[in-house]
C-alpha cells in the first residue's frame, strides 16, 4: 500500500473537500490523517492517504489539480516513507499561550520546546479580541520525552512567558478521541 502526503491551499469556498475526496475515492485511496482549516479566508488542508501500490504521486497531483482547477486550489503531493514512526515516543501534553500580540512568540516558545527535545504534534494560533488591543492565542499539542521532567519544562515555559509578557500553561493532556 502506498502512502502519500497531500497539501492544498486556496481561497475558501464550498466544494473543496468534496472535489478532493472525490478524486481520492475514484483512485482507491483512503484518508488516514487529515487537518483542514480556514485561515483568514484561505482553506488549507494536509492529508495523509493510503492507496494502491501503483499509485504515483505525480499522477495523483495532476488528477487533483484538474479536479480543483475551477476552485483555484494549489495542490502538492509526495510519497511518504512508511519507515518514519507514526508518533514520537513520550507523554502527550498541552501548552497554551495567551497575551499581547507581538512578533516572536511562536519562535521563542517552540525553540525552548525543541531545545528540550519536545516534539510538536499540533500548533494552532489565532489573533483574537479588539483590533486596537489584539490578543494572541496559541495552543500546542506536544510530546514530552520520558527523559524530560514535565514540571521543570512547564516552569521554563512559564519563565519565558513572563519575559514575553504573556500567560502560559502546560499540563498533561487528557485522553481525547481525536
Amino acid at each position: 500500500m502506498a502512502h502519500l502526503a497531500i497539501s492544498a491551499i486556496g481561497s475558501d469556498r464550498p466544494g473543496i473537500v468534496a472535489a478532493v475526496s472525490g478524486v481520492l475515492v475514484r483512485l482507491g485511496c483512503n484518508l488516514e490523517d487529515t487537518s483542514m482549516s480556514v485561515l483568514r479566508g484561505h482553506f488549507a488542508m494536509m492529508l495523509v492517504v493510503s492507496g494502491p501500490d501503483d499509485l504515483d504521486a505525480g499522477r495523483l497531483e495532476q488528477d487533483l489539480a484538474a479536479a480543483t482547477s475551477d476552485l483555484g486550489l494549489l495542490v502538492a503531493v509526495r510519497a511518504i516513507d512508511d519507515e518514519v514512526p507514526a508518533a514520537a515516543p513520550g507523554e502527550p501534553w498541552t501548552v497554551s499561550v495567551y497575551g499581547a500580540d507581538q512578533p516572536g512568540i511562536v519562535h521563542r516558545m517552540t525553540t525552548l520546546l525543541a531545545d528540550a527535545g519536545v516534539n510538536i504534534a499540533d500548533l494552532t494560533t489565532r489573533v483574537i479580541g479588539d483590533p486596537d488591543r489584539p490578543v494572541y492565542a496559541m495552543v500546542l499539542d506536544v510530546t514530552v520525552p520520558s527523559a524530560v521532567d514535565g514540571g521543570e519544562l512547564a516552569s521554563r515555559l512559564g519563565s519565558l512567558a513572563g519575559e514575553l509578557g504573556v500567560e502560559c500553561s502546560a499540563h498533561r493532556s487528557e485522553a481525547d478521541i481525536l
